[in-house]
């Protein structure tokens, strides 16, 4: 629970990173920055979706359609509060000469979007209307 609030407070100062280790070469923090970017994307891409599926598909079944959005809302917020630890934990670990963190994360989120689009294509098949 310790290491979880020192990974917060570095979340809205990354000037205290300079305190752990020695500043790794560019190259790898420049890629680290680029992989958290990835996952915002990604987050951004999967609010996207929560939002279209809610606004675009009013024809679904309320309660559907609720959960699809909700789901996919969700493990969008998820999504972009790992990156941004993920990027913590990564630059402490580069900063130290430690092994990069292994995550569960990618997994889960690679689960929650199967389990979505499973649903989707089984709406799509029933024609789940709020009309039948």
């Amino acid at each position: 629970m310790i290491d979880f609030v020192k990974d917060v407070r570095l979340w809205f100062a990354p000037q205290r990173l300079r305190d752990e280790g020695e500043t790794p070469d560019y190259r790898f923090s420049l890629a680290n920055e680029r992989t958290f970017l990835a996952w915002i994307r990604t987050a951004l891409a999967l609010v996207g979706g929560g939002f279209a599926v809610d606004q675009f598909l009013p024809d679904l079944r309320w309660g559907v359609r609720v959960g699809m959005s909700f789901a996919l809302l969700a493990v969008g917020a998820a999504c972009a509060l790992r990156a941004v630890n993920h990027w913590v934990k990564c630059e402490r670990a580069m900063r130290r000469s430690e092994d990069l963190p292994l995550s569960r994360f990618p997994v889960l989120l690679s689960l929650g979007v199967g389990l979505v689009a499973v649903a989707l294509a089984v709406v799509v098949l029933m024609g789940w209307t709020s009309g039948q």
